[in-house]
């Protein structure tokens, strides 16, 4: 079906028909990369999810109705301060920030997705989005290097940038898809999460786009957890250009392997986050199975990949499998201990109520050591499957978040 593109650097400029630019701005900081652009060729078909926090910062409820519009001509995206609860100020900055773009492109204002991620409750410095705007107007460009610069633009508190691309065949015609996305704290959502953007090079009606980008997020971004915060402008895109001269739509060929390959882009940026989250040192993959339902099964695994007593004795390298049968026990998911079965990579540490000796407690500690491990938790009451993807807690997180703002 679809293939990875063995080259991290494509990111959204793979797809044909995409420019993209990363510049420094100074927006917060100096002498880094902090805003971006991403134009298609020609006004594209666009779908979105964005945060589900009631507290919903000013880009997101700007992006929504352009999203239910379904047409994008520019993404707009800086980094240092997010325009949350910032007021009447922070909507006509929101404004102004898309007549920007406008005058500097020249397309339509209401066609400018526009993004920020940062601090919260801090006004734009609008002469720097300003220089930022004028700056990547200049450096647009289809190159990997371009889509590198964006993708470095993004960034806050991580530490590498994060892309992905991917290409596949739809009756001998070749169909891309490039992403870009950043976040490394504030993961567990129910929706998208962090800042994400995917681009295709097939033609997609937005109304079809909208299905495969929810089914995406679905089992990619919806299925990460770092810690357990919500952003306020967690926004997730999808946008098809058309440049491949291949459209895809429900019922056309290629249609089944378009949705599957926008789900693998996604997951593959999801991981990265993971893997990247603030001050994590372990990757660990949560499959709950045997379930009575895939819900029950969704409610304990979640309840695994949040509990900071799971994840700080991942940390330690503890195989401390009281903590996992505890969280699932107080999920809201059915469970009875003398069904249940809790491994580390295939090794049992308790077994429907037989608890593992010191020498497997050994060997689940070397296992524990390593970079990434998985956890598996059969409940042994029924079909429901759920896997998350998560993280160990830190002291580092600690030191990452304790002054942020200062």
């Amino acid at each position: 079906m679809s293939k990875f593109i063995p080259k991290a650097s494509l990111g959204v400029t793979f797809p044909r028909g995409f420019r993209a630019a990363g510049v420094v701005a100074a927006v917060k900081y100096a002498n880094r990369r902090d805003f971006a652009l991403v134009v298609p060729d020609a006004p594209a078909a666009v779908a979105g999810v964005f945060t589900t926090n009631a507290v919903a910062a000013a880009p997101v409820r700007y992006d929504r109705a352009l999203v239910k519009r379904g047409r994008l001509s520019a993404i707009a995206v800086n980094t240092g301060f997010a325009n949350a609860c910032t007021g009447a100020r922070g909507e006509a900055d929101v404004l102004e920030y898309a007549q920007l773009v406008s005058k500097a492109l020249g397309v339509a204002a209401e066609d400018v997705a526009v993004c920020s991620t940062g601090v919260i409750g801090v006004p734009l410095p609008m002469d720097r989005i300003a220089e930022g705007v004028s700056l990547a107007a200049a450096a647009l460009a289809a190159t990997p290097e371009a889509a590198d610069n964006a993708a470095h633009a993004i960034m806050t508190t991580d530490t590498v940038p994060k892309q992905a691309s991917l290409s596949f065949e739809v009756e001998g015609r070749e169909v891309r898809l490039g992403g870009m996305s950043k976040g490394a704290g504030m993961i567990e959502p129910n929706m998208a999460t962090m800042l994400a953007f995917v681009t295709t090079d097939a033609e997609v009606a937005p109304a079809d786009l909208d299905g495969v980008v929810r089914e995406a997020a679905g089992v990619s971004f919806n299925r990460i957890v770092i810690d357990n915060d919500r952003s306020t402008n967690d926004s997730l895109f999808l946008v098809a250009g058309g440049a491949s001269g291949v459209r895809l739509a429900p019922g056309l060929p290629g249609w089944d392997d378009f949705r599957e390959a926008v789900k693998a882009l996604c997951l593959c940026l999801a991981k990265q986050h993971v893997m990247d989250g603030e001050g994590v040192s372990k990757f660990v993959t949560v499959k709950v199975s045997g379930a009575k339902s895939a819900a029950d099964a969704q409610l304990a695994a979640r309840s695994i990949a949040r509990s900071m007593l799971v994840k700080t004795s991942w940390y330690g390298a503890d195989p401390n499998w009281g903590r996992v049968i505890c969280a699932v026990g107080y999920s809201g998911a059915a469970i009875e201990e003398g069904k249940t079965t809790i491994s580390y990579d295939g090794v049992a540490a308790f077994d429907k109520g037989s608890v593992a000796g010191n020498k497997t407690l050994q060997e689940l500690a070397r296992i524990l050591k390593k970079r990434e491990f998985a956890l598996d938790v059969d409940l042994g009451l029924g079909d429901g499957e759920c896997v998350i993807y998560t993280s160990d807690l830190t002291h580092e997180y600690v030191t990452i978040n304790a002054d942020y703002t200062t």
